[in-house]
């Protein structure tokens, strides 16, 4: 695949770019986006690009200093595409003479930019082809092309003898996935080949293609493989053994189909995808060879609603044993059924969605279950079922301690309301079942809760405020019980001087000659 970098200040232009375009049609993959010069330059020389997109008018540097600097001072040598909102000649002039493949503008045509990635794919195979050397680089990119470019005898002849594998009669395409630890840096190219090139015994360096950190695609030649075994699983197993004890770091090998000839490497490099689609279904195997799985049925839809739903209640519960216990049966449901990895992080992420859905309508943030979510999705290709599944688990239960909170922030503000209402409301006529009413509540729960946040029954509290009205209206006015008491809620004067002596131990008239006498 070819490498580009998108490189414009503005952001829907790039995302607009990123989903307008079928990139793989054109054999092409995004490796990054850069929103200036600047950083475009440093990520050129970091991700060593194919072809760069690029805008003219950017801050720090602009889009022709950019090309100038790459073809003047860079080791490295990318095609540029400029697109641009500027209909003016000396701008064309000038990336003309920087070697510029195209000038669009905007806003873009898709199929005008589709056009140009087409013929610029013939282009920079032409390159890569012309720039075959011995180096690991080159090794790595003539793999890249046997895998993606349709290839006759002749050429692969030619690319047998750059690899170094003149002569070899049957090959082996094999995916190397390493499974990362938390904490653990992916390991690299550079290790690897440093590494299996010092193989005692070994012929010519073995091709290895990184197709992301920690995930490789290695071409053995049956020959290379018969040395560590008798027939392809036993030979696997011993390399693969060998290689995860001596970077110590678990590896999975999944293997296409045996072919005869460079030409037919695309069909194993085929199987070995279709070998990786079965990892979580054959969770306890280090090795997946395509011709043991092809049979098997894979499962790509997203999970039963009946385990989620399940799931969802017992978060809800904040009950953390039951989201365990429901976890465990999600994960082997995916295991029975034979889920792909992309229909088990579907299934997740669904849910994980649900679950942020529910923190918003509590007026939560979902920040923090959004950061593991993105982070799962961006590494999940390297980690074992056994590590999504606890991943899966701590956001699980992250998010039910959250719910948990924002459900009892949530009944402190409830019941700060219900308090206010009650000392505005209380020369109504109102009771703890019309109060639960109006806020749609339960009267018993409604009782506990207030109970335990303000440490007194409601009808208590009714009481005491009541009493408190009425003892202010017998010192600021000259009104007669009855009146008083149809003023504080309590229309019977006989029951309010009965709860009025509860309180405050002596009746009304009593408290108000106290007052008299004083004066």
């Amino acid at each position: 695949m070819y490498k580009v970098l998108l490189v414009d200040d503005e952001v829907f232009v790039r995302k607009g770019l990123q989903k307008l375009i079928r990139w793989e049609q054109f054999k092409c993959t995004l490796v990054g986006e850069a929103k200036n010069g600047g950083e475009a330059l440093e990520m050129i020389h970091r991700l060593e690009p194919d072809l760069v997109i690029t805008d003219i008018m950017m801050p720090v540097l602009d889009g022709l200093e950019l090309i100038r600097s790459v073809k003047e001072e860079s080791r490295v040598d990318p095609e540029f595409i400029i697109i641009s909102g500027y209909n003016d000649f000396k701008y064309a002039q000038q990336a003309i003479r920087y070697g510029v493949k195209d000038y669009i503008l905007k806003p873009i045509d898709v199929k005008e930019l589709g056009a140009t990635l087409e013929r610029l794919a013939q282009t920079i195979a032409k390159k890569r082809l012309s720039a075959l050397t011995k180096t690991d680089y080159s090794i790595s990119s003539i793999l890249d092309l046997m895998l993606h470019e349709e290839m006759g005898e002749k050429d692969a002849e030619r690319y047998a003898e750059v690899l170094g594998m003149e002569g070899e009669s049957g090959f082996l395409y094999v995916w190397a996935q390493f499974q990362t630890m938390p904490g653990q840096p992916p390991v690299r190219l550079k290790e690897l080949q440093e590494w299996m090139s010092g193989w005692e015994g070994a012929g010519a360096a073995i091709p290895i293609l990184e197709h992301a950190p920690g995930q490789f695609g290695i071409l053995w030649s049956i020959r290379e493989l018969n040395r560590w075994g008798n027939g392809i699983p036993q030979a696997l197993e011993a390399v693969r053994s060998l290689i995860s004890s001596r970077l110590n770091q678990e590896l999975l090998f999944c293997a296409g189909d045996m072919v005869d000839s460079l030409a037919s490497v695309k069909r194993s490099y085929a199987g070995a995808n279709e070998a990786l689609k079965h990892r979580f279904a054959e969770e306890d195997k280090r090795v997946i060879l395509i011709g043991q799985v092809k049979d098997k049925a894979l499962h790509i839809y997203d999970m039963d609603s009946n385990l989620s739903d399940r799931l969802m209640v017992h978060l809800e519960e904040n009950n953390k044993e039951a989201c365990r216990s429901m976890i465990d049966k999600m994960f082997q449901s995916f295991r029975n059924q034979r889920y792909t990895p992309a229909a088990v992080v579907l299934s997740l992420t669904r849910f994980m969605t649900r679950v942020m859905g529910v923190i918003k309508q509590m007026h939560g943030s979902d920040d923090g279950q959004r950061r593991m979510l993105e982070e799962m999705e961006t590494e999940v290709q390297t980690w074992s079922v056994q590590r999504l599944r606890e991943h899966f688990t701590v956001m699980v239960l992250e998010a039910a301690g959250y719910v948990a909170q924002l459900r009892k922030e949530q009944s402190k503000g409830d019941i700060e309301k219900i308090k206010k209402h009650i000392d505005s409301h209380y020369s109504e006529n109102i009771n703890l079942k019309s109060i639960a009413a109006h806020f749609y509540m339960n009267p018993a729960y409604l009782g506990q809760l207030f109970r335990k946040t303000y440490g007194i029954y409601f009808n208590e509290y009714l009481l005491q405020v009541r009493v408190e009205e009425a003892k202010k209206l017998l010192r600021q006015t000259d009104l007669r019980m009855y009146e008083i008491a149809e003023r504080v809620g309590i229309p019977v004067a006989n029951y309010f001087v009965t709860q009025f002596e509860k309180i405050e131990q002596c009746s009304p008239l009593e408290y108000r000659n106290k007052l008299v006498k004083k004066e």
